[in-house]
Order: C-alpha cells, then structure tokens, then sequence
C-alpha cells in the first residue's frame, strides 16, 4: 500500500462503474447513526450520476439496506448493505445470509454490555450488529475487548471501523459485494471506481484494484490501496457534481 495524495481527474468516471460509500462519504459522520444531516441535493444528485453511468452506480455501506432507503432513496440503484452481508440488485433482487443462531444470542449480550455504560450505542442490522463508541472514546478498548471475547465464543467475526466494532457472520465484506455487483448486467465490462473513507473501504478499494479499476480514499492521508484522494465529504460532493455535469 502506498499514501494516496491525488485527487482524481474527471475522466476516471469514463465508462466506469462507481461505487459510493455513505457515512463520512456522501454524509458526514455524526455522533449516532440517526443524527447524521442528509443534504437535500444528495438524492438527485445520485440519480444523475446513475443515469449519466446507464445505471453502473451502486451504494456500499456499514448501513442496513433499509436505513439506506430511508435516507438516499435506492429505489432503482444497486446497493450493498452491512458491509456486504446484504445485496439488492438495481431491479429489486435481494439476497441476505439467513439468521444466525450465535448472532441472536450475542445481541442480548451486547445490549446488557452497552447499558451498563455511558456512550455507548447499539446498532441493530438484519444480519449483525453494532456497537458504537463514538460518544465514549475512552472506552474503545473496552469495547474491543468485549467484542472479540465474543466473537471467539460464538464463532462470529469483529468488523472494525471509525469507533464502532461490528459482529457479524464470517464472510462477506465490501470487496465481496463490489465483486457480486460487477457481474450485474449493466456493471459486466466496466471499470470499478470506489469511493470511500473508512478501513472497511479497504478491501472495496483492493477488490477494484483487481478488475482494472482503482479507489478514492476520502479524508486525510494514509497508506490504502486507493490510488486517488478527496479530502473530506465537501470535496467529494464537488467531484461528483462536477462529473454528472459534464
């Protein structure tokens, strides 16, 4: 991996298929997953962007495909929730893992672990759930620690990213659903350009990387697979208007 430290010129987006993370990506990252500010020009401005790419445009999130409807409005995009685990296609189909007996126990767990302490806040996801540390930094090692215990004696897997540890079945992540989505019809022979900003981006950026494609790491500077680099929520929301504009 290598520092990405160049923004990415327009032309990247050329007969591209784009893949669009959500929070700290299109939205900027707020303390709980509900008090996130939803610019009013971000939905049409996704819908511009899928038809100027005849429809090679997906949504790749931590988020429930759910609580993506609620604030994007996916009907007629592709779109990947839970960092993988859920898929619609653009013409509705969608495939989740089916329920996992650990991962109903281990809720109960985790909410009786979260009440017991200040800050902490539980996600619930149709196929994992979350916990968040955001309002509570200083428990971060706490919280890792309990996660992984729990992880080792149900057999399920810790997702980390931006102060938030996620169990979760084993298997799918954001590479996998980049992957599922490029074998779609209308994605079949395009170049994969992934945006994103989080360690959960990661394995999209590297997944683009293998089909000929490349990433855009959003925020500071670090070493990623993502060859280009936006600064922050603003600059990508200007590169994306300034692409569906040409």
């Amino acid at each position: 991996m290598a520092d990405a430290d160049h923004a990415p010129p327009l032309a990247l987006l050329d007969g591209a298929a784009l893949f669009l993370d959500f929070d700290g990506t299109l939205v900027e990252l707020a303390e709980t997953p509900d008090s996130i500010r939803v610019p009013g020009a971000l939905r049409p401005l996704v819908e511009r962007l899928a038809r100027k790419l005849d429809g090679r445009l997906a949504i790749v999130s931590g988020r429930a495909i759910a609580d993506l409807d609620l604030y994007v409005g996916t009907a007629g995009i592709s779109v990947a929730g839970s960092h993988g685990l859920e898929l619609r296609a653009a013409d509705g189909r969608t495939s989740r893992p089916p329920p996992v007996a650990a991962l109903e126990a281990a809720r109960a767990e985790i909410a009786a672990f979260a009440a017991g302490r200040e800050g902490l806040l539980v996600e619930e996801k149709p196929a994992s759930v979350a916990l968040h540390y955001r309002r509570a930094p200083a428990l971060e090692g706490e919280v890792k620690a309990f996660m992984a215990g729990l992880a080792d004696r149900s057999g399920l897997a810790v997702q980390a990213g931006k102060m938030v540890a996620e169990l979760r079945p084993p298997g799918a992540n954001k590479g996998d659903a980049v992957l599922a989505l490029m074998a779609e019809p209308a994605f079949v022979g395009a170049r994969p350009v992934v945006v994103g900003d989080d360690i959960t981006d990661e394995d999209a950026f590297e997944a683009a990387v293998r089909l000929g494609g490349a990433g855009i790491l959003v925020g500071p500077q670090r070493p990623s697979a993502a060859r280009w680099r936006l600064d922050d929520v603003a600059a990508v929301s200007r590169w994306l208007r300034e692409a569906a504009a040409q």
